[in-house]
């Protein structure tokens, strides 16, 4: 059983939260409006998942990490997601997020886009996830949803996660339109929290909508590489970057700093009902970008399987 540590999140009130954001979000977009709203039916358009909200007992876990990717995979590591909600102490839990696919289940490498209801003791285990992958005949995206072919909830490597138990309720919705800074979408909020909140970490997950524009994505090759990936560089060189078109659907965790767990700060994966999905950078179309969120704070901080060797190498 993999090593668990926990940690307790500055937990704001929702309020408090959306000025903060509001005000951040306008040094770096032309319009950005930040309220509590009522959790819109996440069942529904565009997003289908299997549970109604993100409310509930809001977790994050961060799995593995990045140290077991590069600069050479190990490849041994493998996790699932129920096991994840059992040491969250949420099973049942409706788990969004971005990770590795296990490729000793698809045989490749892969980017996961990880949608899931965890069993509990009266119901299977429901799997909404996406896997985005380079595709062998063309070079280009193929996104699938996972359960067309793969009936398990493995993933490999790492994955930043956000567990609740999928309830309705109240959650902070953010619109920002026209970016005007350099920041993306994600790093604004996360800094946002990180300049406000300073040595209190605040960690945060949910969706968004990038509803307009483009997007800088990229998926990981389906081969590991055989030369060990020593620096950024050497990590972008690796990776298929591509321009997508929103509608994006985002699944985003971020955390305003890391007290000391070796956490990957934020991590963004995302698909679309257009065959287009991988790991989110930049929107690439800043004048017409249109973003619509859904978020909630995180209470808990559960980090699992803790790479003993680590590095700052490829974490963006």
């Amino acid at each position: 059983m993999a090593k668990v540590e926990r940690f307790a999140f500055h937990v704001p009130s929702l309020e408090e939260l959306a000025g903060v954001l509001q005000k951040g979000l306008k040094e770096n977009f032309a319009d950005a409006e930040v309220s509590v709203v009522d959790c819109p039916d996440l069942t529904k358009e565009p997003f289908h998942f299997p549970a109604k909200g993100i409310c509930g007992k809001p977790r994050i876990a961060d799995v593995g990490g990045v140290p077991y990717l590069i600069p050479v995979a190990q490849t041994e590591k493998v996790y699932d997601l129920n096991t994840v909600a059992k040491e969250i102490e949420l099973p049942g839990a409706f788990i969004l997020g971005a990770g590795a696919a296990s490729s000793k289940i698809l045989g490749v490498n892969a980017e996961l886009i990880a949608i899931v209801q965890s069993k509990s003791e009266k119901k299977p285990a429901v799997n909404g996830s996406y896997i985005a992958q380079i595709n062998p005949t063309d070079k280009g995206c193929l996104l699938e949803k996972y359960s067309s072919k793969y009936n398990d909830c493995e993933f490999g490597l790492l994955a930043n996660l956000y567990a609740s138990e999928g309830q309705p309720g109240k959650v902070i919705e953010v619109k920002a339109n026209g970016r005007t800074g350099e920041l993306n979408f994600v790093t604004c909020l996360r800094q946002t929290l990180e300049k406000h909140y300073g040595e209190k970490p605040v960690g945060m997950g949910g969706t968004f909508i990038i509803q307009k524009g483009k997007a800088k994505i990229h998926i990981m090759p389906t081969e590991f590489s055989a030369c060990p990936l020593n620096t950024d560089e050497d990590v972008n060189n690796w990776l298929k970057f591509f321009e997508m078109k929103a509608p994006l659907i985002c699944q985003t965790v971020f955390v305003s700093r890391d007290p000391g767990f070796d956490l990957r700060v934020e991590h963004t994966h995302c698909f679309s009902h257009h065959g287009e999905g991988g790991h989110y950078h930049q929107d690439t179309s800043p004048d017409s970008v249109q973003y619509l969120g859904y978020l909630l704070p995180a209470e808990q901080l559960f980090r699992i399987d803790r790479p003993q060797e680590t590095h700052l190498v490829g974490r963006d």
